[in-house]
């Protein structure tokens, strides 16, 4: 089956909210429900996995061909189970003016049905013409149907419904009332992640909250009903049998220890399914709360929120001194965005300060503006320990696909650093490059996804196998 594609008008129109909602009420049903969410995003993924209970798997037109989304999808979604995409931003928006990396080129390219979520906040009749556009601007976007949200009353709900049904075609699937307990609370980089929602009981009493709504106002008979009469296109099929995608899984040689905490939670399940499959072994450390690191061959450190962390993170002094002597005594390792930041000597945030691991040699301060956001193109400046990536990854020109979303910046770092990436589009840590290296750590405000034309776990690992065994 098709998954249903959950997309809007606009931003932060409720497509979370809707997409989380839909998902708890379709599980309390009986369903097994794989979730999806357009474009680079780990928090979003986060809730969707919570309320799931599979992993979220992100399609993302800038760092996967098409024939890669089309893999993440086929390999995860089968006939035993219902599938769900969020979007990202409004159904037809994009940075291409022709739509080619929009919510509505995915849904059109997979062939699945669209249900637009549209924020009723101050519109009545107005709705009508909205709603006609939409269906009327792209014909091959399959628009199955439209939940009005933060509806205002039952009187208010009967206006749209009338002027919907007076002048469009669209089919009303549900309306779900405009309730303040049904907002996620947010703060400067998103949502709160589910992996720190005030511990994990305040996320499930959100998720089923959101449960709730969906199966009161939504009409969950009628949804399951389209999403049973959808089928992925089989062109796509055909095309997923020419390309050269990985499978296959190595032999289990190596141990990598892994961050995983209410601090350190942006991590890409088929990045980290991609670990196995390259013959390592990730293994879950706190780094709140663990006094020293699992036996390990190497470190992987994604990004998360350590300035919201500050001072578990900093009383962790054990922790802290057992990273920074084994990384000073040369064991491989790689952190991204919020781990870059948490090896650096101290973070800076609203005020406080904490002091951190300190192997790399600068301070770090979090503002209030972005100061890296969106889309990266880097390219290798031929400084990295890593072995080099296979010749079929064409990136001397085009560059390496990754993206960035931080904060924080770095201030007093040491003279003459050592980088791994030229920056050619994007800001990572300097404006002009990105992978800091010291030692056998490279760090960096990039995040990385492996793909066909950034196969990093593969590299990463054949580097620390390389500092194991010497081969």
């Amino acid at each position: 089956m098709a998954p249903l594609y959950i997309a809007a008008a606009h931003k932060s129109s409720g497509k979370t909210s809707v997409s989380l909602g839909l998902t708890a009420a379709l599980v309390e049903r009986g369903h097994v429900v794989q979730t999806f969410k357009k474009g680079p995003d780990y928090i979003d993924p986060l809730w969707l996995t919570r309320a799931s209970g599979r992993p979220c798997y992100n399609l993302d037109f800038f760092t996967q061909t098409h024939e890669e989304i089309v893999n993440t999808v086929t390999c995860h979604l089968d006939e035993t189970s219902t599938g769900l995409i969020e979007g990202n931003k409004g159904l037809f928006d994009g940075i291409d003016v022709e739509g080619s990396d929009s919510n509505a080129a995915l849904a059109t390219m997979l062939g699945t049905p669209v249900v637009l979520v549209i924020d009723t906040g101050g519109i009545t009749r107005g709705i009508a013409p909205l709603i006609h556009g939409y269906l009327d601007f792209d014909p091959t976007v399959n628009i199955c149907g439209v939940i009005l949200n933060k509806v205002g009353g039952a009187r208010h709900e009967s206006k749209l419904r009338a002027a919907l049904e007076r002048y469009t075609d669209a089919e009303i699937l549900g309306a779900i009332g405009r309730d303040r307990a049904l907002e996620i609370p947010e703060r400067h980089l998103g949502l709160v992640p589910a992996n720190e929602a005030s511990g994990a009981t305040a996320a499930d009493t959100m998720i089923t909250r959101l449960g709730d709504a969906v199966s009161n106002g939504v009409n969950l008979d009628r949804i399951i009903e389209i999403t049973k009469a959808s089928r992925l296109q089989t062109r796509l099929n055909e095309t997923l049998s020419r390309s050269k995608l990985p499978s296959g899984k190595s032999k289990t040689d190596v141990k990598i220890a892994i961050a995983r905490d209410a601090a350190f939670g942006f991590y890409y399940p088929d990045d980290l399914e991609a670990f196995e499959r390259a013959g390592a072994e990730l293994i879950p450390f706190d780094t709140l709360n663990d006094a020293h690191l699992p036996e390990t061959d190497g470190l992987f450190i994604g990004g998360g929120f350590p300035e919201t962390h500050l001072q578990a993170l900093s009383a962790n002094q054990s922790l802290r001194e057992e990273i920074r002597r084994l990384l000073t005594a040369g064991m491989p390792a790689y952190a991204e965005c919020g781990g870059l930041m948490y090896l650096c000597r101290q973070i800076q945030w609203q005020g406080d300060s904490g002091r951190m691991v300190g192997v790399v040699p600068a301070d770090v301060v979090v503002g209030r503006r972005p100061q890296g956001r969106g889309y990266m193109l880097i390219k290798e400046t031929g400084n990295s320990h890593w072995p080099p990536a296979p010749d079929a990854c064409d990136t001397d020109t085009k560059g390496v696909p990754a993206h960035e979303f931080h904060y924080a910046r770095l201030e007093s770092l040491e003279e003459n650093p050592v980088f791994a990436h030229h920056v050619l589009r994007g800001t990572g840590i300097d404006g002009k490059s990105d992978g800091l290296i010291v030692g056998n750590l490279l760090a960096g405000f990039a995040h990385h996804r492996q793909t066909l034309a950034n196969p990093w776990v593969d590299r990463f690992v054949a580097f620390v196998r390389k500092a194991k065994f010497g081969i």
